[in-house]
């Protein structure tokens, strides 16, 4: 029977003795929770734990284009589509989506663009429209000086090769690398940084009846075979994020329990990237029918990752998050953040 060991979070600023670091950031922990297939949650000293396991949990994590990953950063959303699903035509003129770009690259550690709508329901683009929507917009954004790294939110590799053509410098697959077998190779041969996050089926079609073992093993086990994948096609995992795909293929109960425990992602040894920003569960558990009505829950969720050591949050509202974010470090560690020091 196979384990899986997730650390159980902390950052109370009374740190025991024998605590350690998660994967190098703000969290330490003293304690996991070994889950198995089949059988009950138990709770063990982190000394239980072994070696291999610990030595993944507790490494810090390598930049991602230049950003340390000893703090939680952001990820803004420039959605260059006319259908996305909070967002959509907001920014699909070239000047609006510049605008917004450099609006974001104030407060933001990452610009993540997308010509492609990935809603649920939402209907393939064509690569050529793809490219037409993302790469002159990354190519005027360093035209104009915006120089926050840029990742291309793509499953298609000929729309991730324009991207990186243009000046983006990453690539976000919302596939998994299970859309396009040519993705993995080109990041590998670009050097370029990859998030896989896991999916099932397509855009149009992931809704429908999702179901699982245990979803949050079962993600697991995706993400760990994808990110060998990954290092297969030449990018090595100190390159490669992980994002576990709140609302891809996944009903309400499955997104609460890869919530509840998201610390456990970081047994892949990989920063966690996570984008729950006004998404359905948002809405439904807010209260909030309107997607940008969603602000304060997704804030709400985004911390509550924080506090689980997860590095990138990927958000639309980026000054308001950015805001929170502030807040919520210094009122648990009691120190004003650095960046914010005369």
């Amino acid at each position: 029977m196979s384990a899986y060991y997730r650390p159980i979070p902390c950052f109370d600023p009374a740190r025991p003795s024998d605590a350690l670091p998660l994967a190098g950031g703000w969290c330490h922990f003293d304690r996991v929770e070994r889950l198995a297939r089949g059988a009950p949650p138990e709770i063990l000293h982190a000394s239980d734990v072994p070696e291999a396991v610990l030595a993944r949990l507790t490494a810090p994590r390598e930049a991602i284009c230049g950003v340390g990953m000893a703090a939680p950063r952001l990820m803004g959303i420039l959605n260059v589509t006319p259908d996305s699903f909070s967002d959509g035509g907001l920014h699909d003129a070239p000047a609006a989506a510049l605008a917004h770009a450099r609006a974001m690259a104030a407060q933001a550690d990452f610009i993540d663009i997308g010509g492609e709508s990935t809603r649920p329901g939402a209907k393939e683009v064509s690569v050529e429209e793809e490219i037409h929507r993302t790469a002159p917009v990354i190519a005027a954004m360093r035209a104009t000086g915006i120089s926050r790294p840029v990742s291309i939110d793509t499953r298609k590799a000929a729309v991730a090769a324009a991207a990186l053509d243009a000046g983006a410098d990453m690539v976000n697959d919302v596939s998994g690398l299970g859309f396009d077998p040519a993705l993995a190779p080109l990041v590998g041969a670009r050097g370029a940084p990859l998030c896989v996050m896991h999916s099932i089926a397509t855009p149009e079609t992931m809704q429908q009846d999702p179901r699982y073992g245990d979803v949050l093993l079962d993600v697991y086990d995706f993400l760990e075979e994808r990110v060998v994948r990954a290092e297969a096609a030449g990018i090595p995992r100190a390159r490669i994020l992980v994002d576990p795909g709140i609302g891809f293929g996944k009903t309400l109960a499955h997104n609460l329990a890869l919530l509840a425990r998201i610390s456990l992602f970081h047994g892949l040894g990989c920063p966690i990237l996570l984008g729950v920003s006004r998404k359905r569960m948002v809405g439904e558990l807010g209260r909030a029918a309107e997607a940008r009505a969603r602000t304060p829950g997704s804030i709400a969720a985004g911390l509550a990752a924080v506090a689980q050591g997860v590095q990138v949050l990927r958000v639309h509202d980026v000054a308001e998050t950015a805001q929170a974010l502030r807040l919520f470090l210094a009122a648990t560690t009691g120190q004003r953040p650095e960046e914010d020091e005369a």
